[in-house]
């Protein structure tokens, strides 16, 4: 009975924690520095201006110095949403196309400037979310190839083209952990520092701050990381025919099949062979099949070759169609799906081994 007591009491104690979490979140002027922070970052409908940190700043020294007179508290908020907007519209004068934009974020800054507490929220969110975040971002790589290619040009110095399938591997797995860390870095250093600059406020209001930075960081992050994916197996494409000095050709020219290739390759012949890196053919495989011999003949396309990291799916159907049409498909040495396939009567001629891969583009430059 006593257990019983202390639990129904704990969880009632956790209930009201939550109330009054929910309720301060809600009407604590530190819950806007989340939306303050959204606001400045939003370009479809507030223009983007929090991506300039030398304007953040100098709308933060002109509202510290509006705070520091003594006016009455409304003509404070006056001059401050005076003085964001006249920074923000001279700074924007020539962008024309961004004028509504900027004019709707003064508008509905002013709707939250409430109180002088309101301005003092803005101010640390300029100053200690959107200007350390800007700052950080750079130290982020926008590509996972620098961390990739140094241990990409071990495997392959020390065992050549045996270690092709290894390095096409490991190559995203290499380059992702190496970005992600370099995040972690930035936001444990920016979160280090902002949580001993707001040390001295009470701890709702603090933790208000820097969950509204951490969602901040992370939105802006994930961005990032989108834009570093799908690159990073073009990347390897590229990385490999610079290590083997091979020539990447043009794209024929109007042809607009649906295949993604990384990179074309001139036969000595005068046709080409387009090569793609793909973790996967997943379900794209139906629409490249839409490119048949005829299609790949007009435009001189003697093949495409994709390097596939995964192939799980590489299903027999997968392989007949395709290689029916012009595909030959490149499989780690030790796979099973090629060990299968390649003693196959009708699909061994659509399977090689990764290994053979440079041998095998040399040959057709060659030839």
């Amino acid at each position: 009975m006593k257990h019983d007591n202390e639990k129904a009491i704990s969880e009632q104690t956790q209930a009201d924690e939550g109330e009054d979490i929910k309720r301060y979140t809600l009407e604590s002027s530190w819950k806007n520095a989340y939306w303050f922070a959204r606001m400045l970052i939003n370009n479809d409908k507030y223009g983007a201006v929090g991506g300039d940190s030398a304007t953040l700043c100098q709308i933060s020294y002109q509202l510290h110095i509006i705070l520091e007179q003594d006016d009455p508290d409304d003509v404070k908020i006056k001059l401050c949403n005076y003085a964001i907007k006249n920074i923000l519209m001279k700074r924007y004068q020539r962008a024309r196309t961004r004028h509504d934009r900027i004019k709707l974020l003064c508008h509905d800054l002013s709707k939250r400037f409430k109180t002088l507490d309101d301005i003092r929220v803005f101010i640390l969110t300029l100053e200690s979310i959107i200007i350390p975040i800007n700052n950080a971002l750079p130290t982020i790589p926008s590509s996972d190839k620098e961390f990739a290619e140094e241990i990409a040009r071990a495997y392959l110095d020390t065992l050549g083209t045996k270690g092709l399938a290894t390095v096409i591997n490991i190559w995203d797995d290499v380059g992702v952990e190496g970005c992600l860390n370099a995040e972690r870095v930035a936001v444990v250093r920016e979160f280090t520092r902002l949580r001993r600059d707001i040390s001295n406020m009470p701890e709702i209001e603090a933790n208000l701050v820097l969950t509204a930075f951490t969602q901040e960081f992370e939105r802006r992050l994930s961005q990032k990381r989108k834009s570093r994916a799908g690159g990073s197996l073009e990347d390897v494409a590229s990385f490999l025919f610079d290590y083997y000095g091979i020539q990447a050709a043009h794209a024929p020219e109007h042809f607009q099949a649906d295949i993604e290739v990384d990179k074309w390759v001139k036969c000595k012949d005068g046709w080409l062979i387009g090569i793609s890196c793909k973790r996967t053919l997943r379900e794209r495989w139906k629409q490249v099949s839409s490119a048949d011999r005829g299609i790949l003949s007009r435009y001189k396309i003697k093949q495409i070759w994709h390097l596939l990291t995964y192939d799980e799916d590489l299903s027999d159907d997968k392989i007949t169609t395709l290689g029916n049409l012009g595909h030959i498909f490149y499989l780690s040495d030790d796979s099973r799906k090629l060990h299968r396939a390649s003693n196959h009567i009708g699909m061994k001629g659509y399977v090689r081994p990764m290994s053979r891969f440079i041998d095998d583009l040399k040959a057709e430059q060659s030839k």
